[in-house]
């Protein structure tokens, strides 16, 4: 099991791993010459940086759920996007794509078991990950004190 404190090294290496790669992503198309692949990426960090808590889902998403249950029972005032209700014309599918580039290429975990894009849980502006990091977090005592830094919680 890893202690708290390596547990948080490995959130701070992969958020500067998120950011490289959607400052790679942006210069990429910019050597394209257009902007539609990065326009998803750019929203989403908008979006994440316009509440303390932000939280993209899809509303029949079960985990999606959980996770918003999780945070509103702490009290926390959240911004949820729920990606299926965007209209984009195709039902939020630059987005999702978006998301999981972000949330780990759409590959990961035990045996290369797919990984879901949402929820994807933004605190402070910054990629929490989804709602097993969240539940990590919860349960080692290091949600509260990251949700209070963020202005999200006043306790």
């Amino acid at each position: 099991q890893k202690s708290g404190s390596t547990r948080r090294m490995q959130c701070y290496g992969r958020r500067a791993m998120i950011r490289m790669m959607m400052v790679a992503a942006a210069e990429k198309e910019e050597e394209m010459g257009g902007e539609e692949a990065a326009a998803p990426l750019e929203a989403i960090e908008r979006l994440a940086n316009e509440s303390a808590v932000v939280v993209f889902s899809v509303s029949t998403c079960c985990m999606c759920h959980v996770a918003k249950q999780l945070l509103g029972g702490l009290g926390v005032n959240l911004t949820v996007y729920e990606v299926d209700e965007v209209a984009d014309g195709r039902g939020g599918a630059q987005l999702m794509a978006a998301l999981s580039f972000l949330v780990g290429g759409g590959v990961g975990g035990v045996g290369g078991a797919v990984c879901e894009p949402v929820p994807a849980i933004f605190v402070g502006g910054k990629l929490v990950g989804g709602l097993d990091h969240v539940m990590a977090a919860h349960i080692s005592g290091a949600l509260i004190p990251l949700l209070k830094q963020a202005g999200a919680l006043w306790l």
